[in-house]
């Protein structure tokens, strides 16, 4: 039985709005799943933004940098001459790969349902 009050879901800070927030950035999840799934779950930041286009490595640096506080990602520092930089997945961001993952599966099994939705203005979709 649920413990919280109706009340409780529909705080600011309630557990749903927090996760949306999480991810209410473009590429959180696409970094989070390439993360995961093609790279095993840590990659220096050349071989991530090369797995990701059409993401610049602006936004790529700043999706880290959100994950990171978040402490979803962890990044490391490797002493090297020059300092070689990898991301990885923390124990959380390993946890939150899962629903990202249901959820790619889920529109990889529906393409042509989401091929009929209407491409928003500032979309990159090929039509």
């Amino acid at each position: 039985m649920n413990s919280a009050s109706a009340d409780d879901d529909w705080r600011e800070d309630c557990a749903p709005r927090r996760v949306l927030e999480l991810f209410g950035t473009k590429w959180t999840s696409m970094v989070l799943h390439t993360l995961w799934a093609r790279h095993a779950g840590s990659a220096r930041s050349g071989a991530l933004h090369r797995s990701l286009p059409g993401l610049s490595r602006k936004m790529l640096t700043q999706t880290l940098r959100g994950l990171e506080e978040a402490g979803a990602v962890a990044r490391i520092v490797h002493p090297t001459v020059p300092p070689a930089v990898e991301y990885a997945l923390t124990p959380l961001g390993a946890r939150l790969v899962e629903p990202i993952e249901l959820i790619y599966d889920w529109a990889r099994r529906n393409a042509g349902v989401l091929d009929g939705l209407q491409p928003r203005p500032t979309s990159r979709r090929r039509g």
